[in-house]
């Protein structure tokens, strides 16, 4: 069942989540391993509201300024005191 991310909450696990891409923002960040990823944090509307989505590496490939994407089985946590959406290593995301 898809939800909506006007009602998405800290601690939510395997909602499924179709919105549309407002802004991206790349970055690349250094793993604690000694590498190094690339990560986009992408503001992710729908009617209901909007929300930070964390995406990494091939994930940021979809995400366009305009596009409209489902998330599957992502999970909802905060960083630096704001909710944010992510797909994780169980989740996937697709052109909605």
């Amino acid at each position: 069942m898809t939800i909506q991310i006007g009602d998405l909450k800290e601690g939510m696990k395997k909602v499924d989540v179709i919105g549309m891409v407002q802004k991206v923002n790349k970055r690349t960040v250094t793993l604690r391993t000694g590498g190094s990823a690339e990560v986009a944090d992408v503001t992710f509307q729908d009617v209901s509201g909007e929300i930070k989505l964390s995406l990494w590496d091939n994930q940021i490939d979809l995400a366009e300024v305009g596009k409209k994407l489902k998330i599957n089985n992502g999970y909802v946590d905060a960083w630096n005191g704001a909710i944010q959406l992510n797909v994780g290593r169980y989740g996937t995301i697709e052109a909605a």
